[in-house]
Formats: C-alpha cells, sequence, structure tokens
C-alpha cells in the first residue's frame, strides 16, 4: 500500500504536467496528497518543515547560477552572437544536414554555460525556418533541440557548467572535470545514437510524403538579419566561460583556503563554510559574470539599447525554472521520506556493485520528481555516505561516482512531466502527443543507456 500511495502522487503529478498544468502549483498538491494517504496528521508539518525547506535549500544553493546562465544567453541574443554563431554553423555542415547543425549550435551554447531553457528560446527560430525550407516535419524540432541542449553537454562533456554537472562537486569534492574520458566517451555514444535515431525519422517521414507541416502556434516571423558579427568573437565568450570556469576552480581554492569566514560588525557570529562544496558553484558563477562581461565589451551598442527589458525576461524566465526544479526537489524530498520510498531504497541498496547502485538509484529519482538536478540532490543528500563508503571499498575513485552521478540524472529525469520538457513543448507550439516520443527515445533512453555503456567500460578498462 506505501508503494502504492508513491506511485499515485507521481501519477498525478505526470498527469498534470501532461495536461500542461503547474509544475509549481501541484508538486506540493501531489506530494501532501501522499502525505494525507499515509499520515493525514503530518501535513502542515511536512509542508513548512520539510517540502518548503528543501526547496528553499535548493533556490538558495542553485538560482544564483540559473540567474546568471539566463542573463548571459539573453545578452548572447541581443548582441546578434547566438545567430553568428547558429549561420556559422550551418555554412560549416551544409543546409541538408539541418538536424546536425541545429544539435551542434545547441550543444555549443550550452557547453558555453547559456543556460539549456535559454538555448531552447533562442535556438527554436533557426531551427522551424531550416525545417520549413527543407520540409523536415516540424514535431521532430523539440527531439532535435533535446538531442543537443539536454543530454551531452549537459552532463556528460568534462567542464560543463550547466547545474547537474556542479551538484555532485558539492558532495564528492570534485570538480567539474571529473572522469573526462568517462564523460568523453558517454557524449560521444549519445550523440551518434541520437542522430542516428533522428535521421531515421527524417527519412521515414519523407518516404511518407510528410513535410513541414501545417503550423500556427508559435510560428516565428521572418525578419531579416541584418550584418551578423564575426562568428570568431561570438564564440570568444563562449570559449572564455568554459576555460575560466576551469581557471576559478583551481585558483578558488588558493585564495580562500579550506574555509571561509565573514566576520563582519554587524554579525552576533562569524558566518563559515566549507569552501570545497561551493567551489565549483562560485567557480560557474565567476566565468559567467565574465562571459556577460565580454559580450558587453563587443556588442555595447546593441545590448544596452534593450538591455533592460531583455534582463527582465532573463531573470523571469531563470525564476521559472529555478522554482519549476526548487519545487520538484521540495516533492522529491516529502516522498523520500514516505515508508514507501524507504522500501524502494532498501531494495536498490541491495546492488552489489557501487556503479550500478548509484546509477539506478540516482536515475530513479530524477525520474520521480522529473528532475535531473533535483532527484541528485535527493539522491545524493540521502546517500553520499554510502556511496563514497561502497566506492573507497571497492577501489573507485570520487570522480566516478561524480561522472555516474551526473549522467544518470540525466536519463529518466525527462519523464513527461519535467519542467525543461514541458518549456521545450511550449516554445515550440507541439504538444506531448504529437513529439514527446522523440524526445523520451534520444534523451531519456539514449541517456540512460549511455550511463551503463561507460559504466562498463570503466570495470573492463579501469579508464576514467
Amino acid at each position: 500500500m506505501d508503494f502504492l500511495i508513491i506511485l499515485l502522487a507521481l501519477g498525478l503529478l505526470i498527469f498534470v504536467a501532461y495536461k500542461g498544468h503547474s509544475v509549481i502549483l501541484f508538486a506540493p498538491v501531489a506530494a501532501l496528497l501522499a502525505v494525507l494517504l499515509t499520515e493525514p496528521a503530518l501535513v502542515a508539518p511536512v509542508y513548512i518543515g520539510l517540502f518548503m525547506d528543501k526547496m528553499v535549500q535548493f533556490i538558495r544553493l542553485y538560482f544564483p547560477v540559473f540567474m546568471l546562465g539566463a542573463v548571459f544567453g539573453k545578452v548572447i541574443e541581443l548582441s546578434g552572437f547566438s545567430s553568428a554563431i547558429v549561420s556559422s554553423v550551418i555554412a560549416l555542415v551544409g543546409r541538408s544536414q539541418a538536424m546536425l547543425a541545429i544539435v551542434l549550435v545547441c550543444a555549443i551554447l550550452t557547453y558555453g554555460g547559456v543556460s539549456l531553457f535559454v538555448v531552447v528560446f533562442a535556438v527554436y527560430p533557426f531551427a522551424a525556418e531550416l525545417f520549413r525550407q527543407l520540409e523536415i516535419p516540424k514535431r521532430l524540432i523539440p527531439g532535435t533541440i533535446g538531442l543537443g541542449a539536454f543530454s551531452f553537454t549537459m552532463d556528460s562533456l568534462p567542464g560543463t557548467p550547466q547545474i547537474q554537472n556542479i551538484i555532485p562537486t558539492t558532495f564528492f569534492n570534485t570538480s567539474t572535470w571529473a572522469a573526462p574520458w568517462m564523460g568523453l566517451m558517454g557524449s560521444v555514444f549519445v550523440l551518434v545514437t541520437g542522430m542516428m535515431y533522428l535521421e531515421s525519422r527524417r527519412r521515414a517521414a519523407l518516404k511518407l510524403g510528410e513535410g513541414y507541416g501545417l503550423h500556427t502556434l508559435n510560428e516565428p516571423l521572418k525578419t531579416p538579419l541584418g550584418a551578423l558579427p564575426n562568428p570568431w568573437i561570438a564564440m570568444l565568450p563562449l570559449v572564455l566561460v568554459a576555460v575560466l570556469n576551469k581557471v576559478f576552480t583551481t585558483w578558488i581554492p588558493q585564495v580562500y583556503g579550506a574555509r571561509y569566514v565573514v566576520d563582519l560588525p554587524g554579525l552576533k557570529t562569524p558566518v563559515t563554510g566549507d569552501v570545497s562544496s561551493v567551489v565549483a558553484i562560485w567557480a560557474v558563477e565567476a566565468a559567467l559574470l565574465a562571459g556577460i562581461a565580454t559580450v558587453l565589451l563587443f556588442a555595447f551598442k546593441p545590448v544596452v539599447s534593450r538591455f533592460a527589458e531583455g534582463s527582465k525576461e532573463a531573470v523571469s524566465g531563470a525564476l521559472l525554472a529555478a522554482m519549476n526544479t526548487a519545487s520538484e526537489y521540495g516533492f522529491g524530498a516529502v516522498i523520500a521520506a514516505l515508508p514507501g520510498f524507504v522500501a524502494v531504497t532498501v531494495a536498490l541498496s541491495g546492488i552489489p556493485n557501487p556503479l550500478l547502485n548509484e546509477a539506478i538509484v540516482v536515475t530513479t529519482l530524477a525520474g520521480i520528481t522529473g528532475s535531473a538536478s533535483g532527484g541528485m540532490s535527493i539522491a545524493l543528500a540521502a546517500m553520499a555516505d554510502t556511496f563514497i563508503l561502497n566506492a573507497q571499498a571497492a577501489g573507485i575513485p570520487m570522480e566516478v561516482l561524480h561522472r555516474v552521478a551526473s549522467m544518470a540524472a540525466g536519463g529518466m529525469d525527462t519523464l513527461p512531466h519535467n519542467g525543461a520538457v514541458i518549456t521545450l513543448l511550449a516554445v515550440t507550439g507541439l504538444t506531448h502527443r504529437e513529439s514527446y516520443w522523440d524526445i523520451f527515445v534520444v534523451v531519456t533512453c539514449l541517456k540512460t543507456l549511455a550511463v551503463f555503456v561507460v559504466i562498463g567500460v570503466y570495470l573492463l578498462t579501469g579508464i576514467y
């Protein structure tokens, strides 16, 4: 019965997300329904003492990364840099390779530090125009953008500044560059198999005579781009974010030491903290600030004239993305406290191999919460010590634990109630019925498979 209550709560959240309702509204409803069916007297205490506490904790740690990533993406858009990058990639791979071009553009932007939520808005107009001209079904756009933005550059490529690659650093005292060979192998696997699948879908549609389709919802307007910035200058801020992320990761511990201390006259007691738990977050934030400053340096006039309105949109988008994820994090925290989940955890902990154990636990929680970052945070908060002890006993480095957790989180997280999936479909004007299957295959299935592939390679070769 306890397990059925968890399934009921999860099913409700998936259903309302599938119907287009707000996860921020219904995540607490679904979580508290499960509490009501388990222990009715605890509904109010659980809401204020667990759901809201975990939600605020997530926002406190990670909202600055969401916000700076969104602002960085907006100035990249306002400056015309994103248009220049898109045009250059299309010229490089050819217009006939529209799907590959869109995947590569998404990968460049996300690896360069642009929030994956922002990438959807920036790339969709170009994807729609390309697919329309080449008579590729519009329903394939979400899967194509998902492969480029939600998969290998989100959590597999070493050094990626996305939140899913930052969270494990606070538990394992690693950097975002952990286990680079495993990350590269996983990235190649996802990219190659994902493109093979998308191309097979395109060819099948071509044989059936299916074109772009008749669409009216959220169709981008055809507007002249004008003179585009130099593509090398457009790429500079993205490269700078990636490089400085590595530099700051090394430099911050040297400056602050093992612990930071804030001792100001107005404080009754000093504020202290462990630098190793926040170094990756600080490094990404500093790198994104440098990226924003670089865009302003080279494109001050086109950005500043629209920055007031653009920054409002960016911050609003960051708030929505962070609140969606934090709400799902709160949902997962409540579910994790219930008897049914304890039984599931005990069953999963019986998996003998530490890496398989971690991967299955993390991807399961990511699926339950509908959030890679939320599910991984809950899993690591609850079981990181166990993962570490088991890994040390087996002689497995912490870097390997980091990469497995990060990649596993990006597997089953993209179920229908995932915030990024909902955003992607809303922006493209498509429905779950029309386009979710392709997202499920190229992100959910292939990413889940990829983490077990890299685990297998590591166990056979020891390469990480």
